[in-house]
């Protein structure tokens, strides 16, 4: 193609040679065609060694009759950038052999990110990976010699994708991978579990859908899985619990599953199931986690039944919040065992009786929230909290206390009676400063 032009340009040029007598009359009309011909080769160029097209056009000072002249040069040399030779001659050195393996890996997801309002993806230019802004490099765990991707924080970027697949399923050497708050969407390969190196894995607050991403079954070295804020629907599997996990964030998603057994044999440390579908009472054997779960978040879910005594024995429990579900009968005297505990929460839910007085004894306690229950005294230690702003009982049946459910509430709710198995566990407290300690069986019986 470009042939062709070249010769119609020639056969041009020969025309204006003939018809125009002076040279600067030739050379006007000929500088018109320069851009033109600088635009075709641009278009049509194929040779990825040279840089530039260069022509010098010499016009004679001939006649019509043929007979010409000594030829003149005129004092015009084109020089015409080709397209795309400053990437085709530059030679990508990278400072290790698998930076040079994910450098496509990266540049393909980037041409799928379709919004990048922070200009985030400007960075990802060149050989030097390490300073692409969200990757962070260091020596793999195989080889303390080379150099490897071994962090991406995208947190906060705001970047728009239909998918991670292709992309961090392909970070052979990653150990964190963290992006919350972006719009990232579609579901989890499963090849991420050939991620031997990935111990802390963050996707919350996108827009991922599909069944809970039971690759992450498959990691043994994954400790901290953040999922929250995303569109995950479907059961959870029983086996999540059971896993070497430090924290595990499920929240705002719409997930479902009662709550298994073995959740009692988890060695989480911060367990948030809260804004799902999880239901079914509180497991009896949630106690075994005693030694580590320290913040226990499950608010807004679907959870049923009476609360065992042996949730007591979460004793590194910082924070429990199990506000809006629909838990009944008495509150257990075991959580004054909670000596850590800051921050309770049973609003919103079905509990009657009174208001545990060893329960308003916890020295850490700074909130205790007791609202929208069918609660029905509180004692004067309970009413000492209430004055400081610790306790709140609003909208219960307690009669000589302000902001209260209605007679007529409360005495259809004592209409429909409710009662709870091991009733007599109620009022165990089964941790060492009570003198009682030891007639307390390590697990209540079965009813």
């Amino acid at each position: 193609m470009i042939l062709n032009a070249l010769q119609s340009l020639l056969m041009f040029y020969t025309w204006l040679d003939f018809h125009y007598k002076t040279s600067n009359m030739r050379t006007m009309s000929i500088a018109s065609f320069i851009l033109l011909l600088c635009l075709i080769s641009s278009t049509n160029a194929r040779d990825p060694t040279r840089e530039a097209l260069e022509l010098t056009i010499g016009i004679g000072n001939g006649s019509k009759d043929g007979k010409s002249s000594k030829a003149c040069n005129l004092p015009l040399k084109l020089s015409c950038q080709l397209p795309g030779t400053h990437l085709a001659n530059e030679v990508l050195k990278f400072a290790d052999q698998r930076l040079a393996l994910i450098y496509p890996v990266i540049q393909k997801f980037k041409s799928v990110i379709t919004s990048d309002p922070l200009g985030i993806t400007q960075t990802w230019v060149g050989s030097d990976i390490c300073s692409y802004k969200g990757f962070y490099c260091d020596n793999p765990p195989d080889n303390k010699s080379a150099i490897a991707v071994a962090s991406i924080d995208f947190n906060g970027f705001q970047l728009s994708a239909a998918s991670l697949d292709g992309f961090l399923d392909q970070l052979a050497d990653i150990a964190l991978f963290h992006a919350n708050s972006n719009n990232f969407s579609g579901s989890l390969s499963s090849n991420i579990a050939k991620l031997r190196y990935l111990y802390e894995l963050d996707i919350s607050n996108n827009r991922f859908s599909g069944p809970f991403p039971a690759a992450v079954l498959n990691m043994p070295g994954l400790t901290f899985l953040d999922i929250r804020f995303n569109f995950f629907t479907g059961a959870v599997p029983s086996q999540i619990f059971t896993q070497n996990l430090d924290a595990l964030f499920l929240n705002n998603n719409d997930l479902m599953i009662q709550l298994p057994d073995n959740i009692g044999y988890t060695h989480i440390f911060y367990l948030t199931l809260a804004n799902n579908k999880f239901n079914g009472p509180l497991p009896r054997t949630i106690f075994k986690a005693f030694s580590s779960l320290a913040e226990v978040l499950l608010l807004n879910d679907q959870l049923t039944g009476c609360i065992p005594y042996e949730i007591g024995l979460l004793k590194e429990a910082v924070v429990f919040d199990a506000g809006n579900n629909q838990l009944t009968g008495h509150l257990p005297f075991s959580l004054a065992c909670m000596e850590n505990l800051e921050q309770l929460n049973f609003a919103g839910n079905l509990l009657y009786g009174a208001v545990p007085e060893v329960v308003c004894e916890l020295g850490k306690l700074v909130n205790l929230s007791l609202s929208d229950n069918y609660f029905i005294y509180v004692g004067p230690l309970c009413r000492i909290l209430i004055e400081r702003g610790v306790l709140d009982v609003r909208n219960n049946c307690i009669p000589d206390l302000p902001f209260q459910r209605s007679v007529e509430d409360c005495a259809n709710f004592f209409s429909h009676p409710r009662f709870c198995p091991r009733m007599w566990s109620y009022n165990y407290i089964p941790c060492h400063h009570f003198p009682y300690t030891s007639l307390i069986p390590e697990m209540a019986p079965s009813p």
